[in-house]
Formats: structure tokens, sequence, C-alpha cells
């Protein structure tokens, strides 16, 4: 598709569809949105989103159908139970941008394909911030035709789209670069704890790693601790960014994928545990480098039990 303005259907409209929708408008697009929280939906069409009243009749007008949505099992029942597929014109560009299994997205993909629509699978990178802000990662899988036509698309909502393979490839992109992320987090507020109990200070450990081999995206963008980096949720109570719930699903997905591979990932497994309690207690409305918040409680613990 070329850069001409092209009427998009966007379901999903939450802390990241919606700001991902309103930048569509932003852009010239025209846009039809529907999520099923009224609040939600009322947002949106207070950024410009034109509301037809459900799931189907937004694909039914759309050239492009993008998707938002918690699980795989939403995607695909939206896709097929709910009627989305039968909805649509006939070769529709379906666009999932959800974090879901990488064989749930394929099984997407496979089912809009065989309803005689396309598909691309395109989760993001960037949270709440980077859907404010435009300044998405998308990294997705399909054929290079279908991510050609939405690759104008998805510069409106972000600032970097790679075309990582074939169907799924973009859901696997992600696991992956998230449990590296997850691994980091973990690894980087133990570092701070550690700094602690040693009499080193917050910054001067910044200092320090941020320009040396312990440089990370996890240290220099989201330090876990107040102060270094005065952009990080450290500094306002962890409030999500990246909610930490999110990181254990995603962490989640990640084991899962190599536990079905047969593939050995310890620090990927452990980590999936860690934030999967985590959080189910004190992080569940956190930001995911609140961790260090549990760490640090956990070896105060040990601590007083030596």
């Amino acid at each position: 598709m070329s850069d001409a303005i092209r009427t998009i259907g966007f379901i999903g409209l939450g802390h990241m569809g919606g700001p991902m929708a309103a930048n569509l408008v932003k852009a010239g697009h025209r846009v039809l949105g529907h999520d099923i929280v009224p609040e939600l939906l009322a947002a949106a069409v207070d950024a410009g989103v034109e509301a037809p009243g459900s799931a189907t009749a937004t694909a039914a007008a759309a050239d492009v159908v993008i998707t938002m949505l918690p699980a795989g099992r939403q995607v695909l029942g939206l896709y097929a139970d709910e009627g989305l597929l039968a909805a649509a014109r006939p070769g529709t560009l379906f666009v999932d941008c959800s974090t879901i299994d990488v064989a749930d997205a394929r099984a997407a993909h496979a089912t809009a394909v065989a309803a005689g629509m396309r598909a691309l699978d395109a989760p993001v990178s960037g949270g709440v911030v980077g859907a404010e802000a435009a300044t998405l990662t998308f990294m997705a899988g399909g054929g290079a035709a279908e991510f050609a036509e939405a690759e104008p698309l998805l510069a409106a909502m972000g600032k970097k789209a790679v075309h990582c393979g074939g169907e799924g490839a973009g859901q696997a992109a992600k696991i992956c670069n998230n449990m590296i992320l997850g691994i980091s987090m973990i690894a980087v507020s133990e570092a701070f704890v550690l700094g602690e109990s040693l009499g080193l200070s917050h910054q001067a450990l910044f200092d320090v790693a941020s320009t040396a081999s312990g440089q990370c995206w996890a240290l220099t963008s989201n330090c876990p601790v107040p102060g270094p980096v005065p952009g990080s949720p450290a500094n306002r109570d962890y409030r999500p960014g990246f909610a930490a719930p999110l990181m254990a699903k995603d962490l989640g997905l990640a084991a899962r994928a190599a536990r079905a591979g047969g593939v050995q990932t310890e620090l990927g497994l452990r980590a999936a545990e860690l934030y999967a309690d985590f959080a189910a207690d004190s992080g569940a409305t956190e930001d995911f480098s609140g961790i260090i918040r549990a760490i640090r409680d956990a070896s105060q613990k040990g601590g007083d039990q030596a």
C-alpha cells in the first residue's frame, strides 16, 4: 500500500491500542474502533476514532484490521467464533499486534488465509510510553507483500518496523527480546541491591555500569532505582511503563516455547518464575522494574534469618 489514506479497523483500545489508534488518526487515516469496555471506547472516540458499534461492523468497513488483544484465545475467537473474518471484505489485511503464543499466531494466520484474507503478526515493544509517543518497535511475521502494505501504518504508530520472517516470526522475536529484557532487569536489580549492601551509592554504580560492560537498556533507560534516570518508573513509585504482569506473560510464553523446543534456557525459566511470583503479589500494579523491591525484601528477610 502507498501512503494514501486508508480506513483502518482497530479492535482493542486499551492502554496500548488506544494511543496507537489515536496516532493513526493523527496521521490522517480514518480509524474505526471497537472495545468491549465502554470507557476505553469513549476515550478513543474523544481522540477521533469512529465507533461503528461492534467488532464485525468495524471489520466490514475497513481496508486493514488491526487487533491488540490480551491473549491468543481472544484473537482466535474473534477471528472465527465471533465472525470477524466472515464480516470483512475478501483480501482484507489483518494485522495482529497482540503478544501471543507463536503457535496461536500461526493458527490465526492460517485461519485468516483460509477465510480469503491476508495476515501479519506484528507485536510491539516500547510499552505505554512508546504507544503514546509513537516510538514503538514492531516485529512482523508474514509475507513480504503484507509487510510492505502495513509498513506505512506501522510507521505512524512507531519508529521502527522489522520484517522478521514468515508467520509467527514476529511473535518469536518478541518473546526472545523480552526474555533478554526480563533477565537483564533482574541482573541490574540484583546488582543494585548488592551494591547497597556494600555501601555503594546508586549514582556511583550507575555512573560506572552505564559506561562500562554492564551497560544495557534495563539500566540506562529503565533504571530500577530512583535518581540516575529521571524518566524511569522508579521515580514515580514504579507506575508502569511496562507492567510486571505483562512481563510475566511474555516470559511465560518464552518458557513455554523453550520447553516445547527442548531448548535449555535456565535463566529464562528462572526469570519467568520470579516475575510470575512478583506479578501475583506486590507487583500486580507495578512496572516490571519494581522487581528490585521484591529482591531487596527477600534479601533483608534472608539477612534477618542468618
